[in-house]
């Protein structure tokens, strides 16, 4: 998202140059390619395990690396896709998703599935939210909201499409012929939809709108800056700590695996839902007030978790509940720069307030899984991310740029 800046300064965003079929061949790619790459996996590692004998730290250590590994290419891969547009990396970064998942389908051992694993890492930074939204904002200009919107809300129906899909063809083929069939609509909905969806050409950059601005480095060092990104580093380790763990607490909780992939589905569905009400509460409430009451609804969803035993559809409306915020914490996150300091420093600002979270969130998978032995279960290790939650919000509260709490 570090190109968000540059759109208000673009030529020939207009509605004739852009590519029509673009937005719902993303909306499209974004759910099969979370949907199959990320999603799946949750879904499958106790499987992975049980077959395998491989510890579950050490396979969900290699989805994480695959996530740092996405975060460290997305650096230069947006270089690229400023320069010479999606077509190219988002083409390639689909051939590579395709060739990672067999690869993670046929591992003989877990170097090999480690290995697999980074390489799904580079697919991830090549296809994932990054590069669609660069090319939607470039491409619509002024108009980037309304279609930005759209592919977050088809983005969140991902789980709720791959998960449950994943757990029913887990119980018929196991984990292997399970990742080697869901590579198939990888592979028929996402390469060559980036292929002949996105050829259109790309608008160039005027050089103004790369210019510096000369306050950036004062907002980068100032205590708000810091204590937001301390804040949203915090909660992106809760968060997606307690998406990849939320299956096996309620496998815990007496769930069968396929009930906890719907739980996990339908979250995603409560994250879809939850985005649509986000351009409401932001115009009701000011920057401050929203990042701390959304931080702090998301620890009380993880708190619920962590306490509640049952029913199961008690836990279901708490999954779908915690999705809800969930989705709301990726649009406060996507706005959390031009809600304070305007979009004139988004791009480097953005960057810079990315940077540690999405370590966090890359570490946050095998950190849970790490920590659930030692504390004694994963109700335990839902407990502690609540407690994590609250030290966002409290890192919140003091992020708040001086003499104001600006409704956008």
């Amino acid at each position: 998202m570090s190109h968000l800046h540059t759109s208000e300064a673009v030529t020939g965003t207009d509605d004739r140059s852009r590519p029509r079929a673009a937005l719902p061949a993303l909306c499209a790619t974004q759910i099969t390619s979370w949907g199959v790459v990320y999603y799946a996996f949750p879904v499958l590692n106790s499987r992975i395990t049980a077959d395998t004998g491989w510890p579950a730290t050490a396979t969900t250590a290699a989805f994480s690396g695959a996530l740092l590994i996405s975060a460290l290419t997305g650096i230069p891969v947006g270089r690229v896709l400023d320069r010479r547009g999606p077509r190219a990396v988002m083409t390639t970064g689909s051939v590579v998703g395709v060739t990672a998942v067999l690869a993670i389908a046929c591992a003989p051992g877990l170097a090999a599935f480690t290995a697999a694993w980074l390489l799904a890492g580079v697919a991830m930074a090549a296809t994932f939210y990054q590069p669609a939204f660069a090319a939607l904002t470039r491409w619509w200009g002024t108009d980037r909201v309304r279609a930005l919107t759209a592919v977050t809300l088809a983005g969140g129906l991902a789980s709720t499409a791959f998960a449950p899909l994943t757990a029913t063809l887990a119980q018929h083929l196991g984990w292997r012929a399970t990742y080697a069939v869901l590579a198939l609509p990888l592979a028929l909905v996402t390469i060559p939809a980036h292929a002949l969806a996105l050829r259109a050409p790309w608008p160039s950059v005027p050089r103004s709108a790369s210019r510096r601005d000369p306050r950036t480095g004062s907002v980068a060092r100032s205590r708000p800056f810091l204590m937001l990104a301390a804040a949203l580093t915090l909660n992106s380790f809760a968060m997606y700590a307690v998406v990849i763990a939320l299956v096996p607490l309620l496998i815990a909780r007496g769930a069968s695996p396929t009930a906890a992939a719907w739980a996990l589905g339908l979250g995603g569905a409560g994250q879809t839902l939850g985005r649509t009400l986000y351009a409401t509460l932001a115009r009701r409430t000011g920057v401050t007030t929203r990042t701390v009451a959304l931080i702090v609804l998301g620890g009380t969803t993880t708190a619920a978790l962590a306490t509640v035993s049952g029913p199961f559809p008690l836990l279901l409306g708490i999954a779908i509940a915690a999705g809800m915020v969930r989705g709301n914490l990726t649009l406060l996150q996507a706005t959390a720069v031009t809600d304070r300091w305007g979009t004139s420093q988004y791009g480097r600002l953005s960057g810079l307030l990315a940077a540690p979270a999405t370590i966090a969130s890359a570490l946050a998978p095998f950190a849970g899984a790490a920590l659930a032995g030692p504390l004694g279960g994963y109700p335990h290790l839902f407990a502690l991310l609540a407690l994590v939650s609250v030290l966002g919000a409290l890192a919140a509260l003091a992020a708040t740029p001086p003499h104001k709490d600006p409704k956008p």
